[in-house]
């Protein structure tokens, strides 16, 4: 009877590519991982992978193998791991890859609660602006948007990516308010490009009325985190286009202000997601629950909509202010 470490070593190597990769998934050396995957093959009396100083490729008999046991495999782990549910008490290592400007406002404050309800459950955060493979590299859940879901995710929504136009009281006083979109490409810009690509994505703005233009913002300043965006905003260096959530505690505290009430660009929405199995883990099934709970109770969906941010840092509330 091949052992679990044996199996799950062969299986992550399958899904990352390496060793190294797979043993930073299991909390292993890439030593032991590599041992555990020739010690299955020499039980088996097959070759599963043909390996290379830089990858590991399948042979025909590995890729039949990993994909027989794959899936029981998964269903394997989450009865481990559920076997705390008897007792009530999920627990176990949750990797969870997040978004860092969202999930560090507005979901670790909600930590302390979770925790507090499951103690058994330990917390391993990895924050990221890029979409997550959730199977391949060994997370539990994640948090995200502005992205198409990859197959074979499930998604549940939080809040809307309603992406507004922001700039601190003092650069406003410096410089001419716009009036429509097109005329942000005359103030200084603070974008954010991709960490793939290099490149900065344009939006178009809509309003109440349906109507739709373009954006362009002159790019004065490049970063690659949303947070970075509207600290830059806040310290006066130019305008942004940041989500709602992102931009909140400056919009209500005053240290932001919106600009262009009523123009928004949608990025979709920001979602939990996290991959589709039959047989969930108790602890990842538990923290979902506990997220959407307070998604829904602060009414998210409503709270961080383009419409109610007029509220917070309407230019004409900021201006009126001595």
């Amino acid at each position: 009877m091949e052992t679990l470490a044996n199996l799950e070593s062969f299986v992550r190597s399958a899904e990352a590519g390496t060793f190294s990769a797979a043993a930073r998934q299991l909390g292993l050396t890439p030593a032991a991982v590599s041992r555990n995957v020739t010690m299955l093959e020499r039980n088996l009396g097959v070759r599963l992978f043909q390996r290379s100083t830089r990858q590991l490729a399948l042979t025909e008999c590995g890729e039949q193998f990993r994909s027989e046991i794959a899936l029981k495999l998964e269903g394997l782990r989450a009865a481990i791991t559920n076997v705390a549910v008897a007792r009530g008490e999920p627990a176990g290592v949750l990797k969870i890859s997040a978004c860092p400007a969202f999930c560090i406002k507005h979901i670790l404050p909600m930590l302390p609660a979770f925790l507090e309800r499951y103690p058994r459950i330990r917390l391993q955060w990895h924050f990221d602006n890029r979409v997550t493979n959730l199977i391949a590299e060994g997370y539990d859940a994640a948090i995200g948007g502005g992205f198409e879901l990859p197959p074979g995710m499930v998604a549940r929504p939080l809040a809307p990516a309603h992406l507004i136009a922001v700039a601190s009281p003092s650069y406003v006083k410096r410089h001419k308010s716009p009036d429509a979109p097109g005329d942000l490409v005359a103030l200084d810009g603070i974008v954010m490009h991709s960490d793939h690509t290099g490149r900065v994505r344009q939006w178009t703005m809509r309003n109440g009325e349906g109507d739709q233009v373009p954006a362009r913002l002159d790019g004065k300043i490049m970063v690659n985190d949303s947070a970075a965006m509207c600290r830059c905003a806040v310290l006066g260096l130019g305008v942004a286009l940041l989500a709602v959530p992102d931009a909140w505690h400056e919009l209500q505290d005053r240290r932001l202000m919106r600009l262009l009430p009523g123009w928004y660009a949608d990025a979709g929405d920001i979602s939990l997601y996290w991959a589709h199995r039959k047989l969930l883990a108790a602890k990842t099934r538990a923290f979902i629950d506990h997220v959407v709970d307070v998604a829904r109770h602060d009414c998210w969906a409503r709270r961080f909509a383009a419409d109610t941010a007029v509220d917070a840092g309407d230019l004409r509330v900021v201006n009126d202010e001595p």
